[in-house]
């Protein structure tokens, strides 16, 4: 399990966005305990992880990535090989943007099949 402030920092977003998803997207439910503090399981991060990337790496609306979750079979959001794993905005080696690392990471696997 992460707290709110692990989850921002590992998909590169602040909390306040994490709070506002969990309005936005019903399946995003952490577990609250005592003084409110948020929890996500493994199951609730790679779900942050798919919205994420919908709508910083694909460009969707949040109603679009909304309804391409619902349109998805149960579980498809948290399959974690469809889940690019997306931690800057830059890639730190090199500056090369995380968006172009996984369209690369995309073409390379497309051309595996």
């Amino acid at each position: 399990m992460l707290a709110i402030g692990e989850l921002a920092d590992r998909i590169g977003v602040p909390t306040h966005v994490l709070r506002y998803w969990e309005t936005r997207f019903p399946q995003l439910r952490p577990l609250q305990r005592s003084g409110r503090r948020r929890y996500y399981r493994p199951d609730d991060i790679a779900l942050a992880e798919r919205i994420h990337h919908l709508l910083h790496v694909k460009g969707y609306t949040v109603d679009g990535a909304r309804k391409a979750l619902s349109s998805e079979p149960d579980g498809a959001a948290a399959t974690p090989r469809d889940v690019p794993v997306a931690r800057a905005t830059h890639s730190a080696a090199k500056g090369i943007p995380v968006a172009a690392l996984v369209a690369l990471r995309e073409r390379l696997a497309a051309a595996l099949r």
